[in-house]
């Protein structure tokens, strides 16, 4: 089985570009749409930039048919002979609810909806859907062309054919899939938002420095990346929001710390700023 011959991905931030670019490599035609025409301009830099470094490193032999197989927009029509839909807005629950409704609204009967959410619960999003079946989460990792895994949430009424479909999409996308039931912060997030809020937790109480800390669970248990840094590059206001949520579904052990909250309304949001744990100087 191959991924869908159109694959329609909503938002092309980070995360949006990098699950678009994955799509191209495995052949799929990409129709990307976002909010105006400013932020498709910068989405289509964002992809276009990854297909090129996917030549360097030898991953595609040439650029032009992953770049002529895209097209970006503000139009949500586009969507409308896509076989599969990725929403990969910000993570918030009404802003994403109102998007994949709209998404429903224009796709075919039998295309599959996607949410690329890290914490909302998948119930909850169908709840706003007339064809809860035909819906899960694709929970891509960033750096998405970097990153193995994708994590895929079944809602209680997701059908099984699709789950069945996701898995081999995301093998063909040389992925590992996972598949979670609905839950709260679903598997990865869960366990990796609270390491990195104990990690918080010691900085904030001068334990050890953040390249310690980090050191720490590289070194002593193989982790191919700290806490602190894995925070930087997830961002710290994604991961705030993923703890709000957690802490309101699973209770106070999820509670943000202070720092956290303080380096958020500082404008230090980790990599995609500039400066978190660390300071980043590569071009964002």
């Amino acid at each position: 089985m191959t991924v869908p011959g159109i694959v329609g991905v909503l938002g092309g931030g980070r995360m949006g570009a990098g699950i678009a670019h994955a799509f191209l490599l495995a052949g799929a035609r990409v129709q990307l749409v976002e909010r105006d025409e400013e932020q498709a301009d910068a989405a289509r830099e964002r992809v276009l930039s990854s297909i090129a470094t996917s030549v360097t490193r030898g991953d595609l032999a040439d650029a032009a048919g992953a770049t002529a197989s895209l097209t970006v927009g503000t139009d949500f029509a586009a969507f409308a002979n896509a076989g599969l839909v990725v929403e990969a807005v910000p993570e918030d629950h009404d802003l994403k609810t109102g998007a994949l409704t709209r998404v429903e609204q224009v796709v075919r009967a039998d295309a599959v909806i996607a949410s690329n959410t890290s914490s909302i619960s998948i119930d909850s999003l169908a709840a706003s859907l007339t064809r809860p079946e035909q819906f899960l989460g694709l929970h891509f990792f960033n750096p998405v062309p970097a990153s193995k895994l994708v994590e895929i949430v079944t809602g209680s009424r997701t059908a099984r054919r699709v789950v069945d479909d996701a898995r081999e999409w995301v093998a063909t996308l040389r992925k590992t899939p996972v598949v979670v039931r609905d839950s709260p912060g679903f598997a990865s997030s869960r366990l990796g938002v609270m390491l990195g809020l104990e990690a918080i937790r010691m900085l904030e109480e001068n334990v050890a420095d953040a390249a310690d800390i980090d050191a720490a669970m590289e070194l002593g248990y193989r982790h191919p990346m700290g806490p602190l840094r894995t925070t930087d590059i997830v961002g710290l206001d994604v991961r705030l929001g993923i703890a709000e949520e957690l802490a309101r579904e699973l209770g106070p052990r999820f509670e943000p710390p202070q720092l956290l909250r303080r380096m958020v309304a500082e404008g230090k949001l980790g990599r995609k700023s500039g400066e978190g744990f660390y300071v980043w100087n590569e071009e964002r």
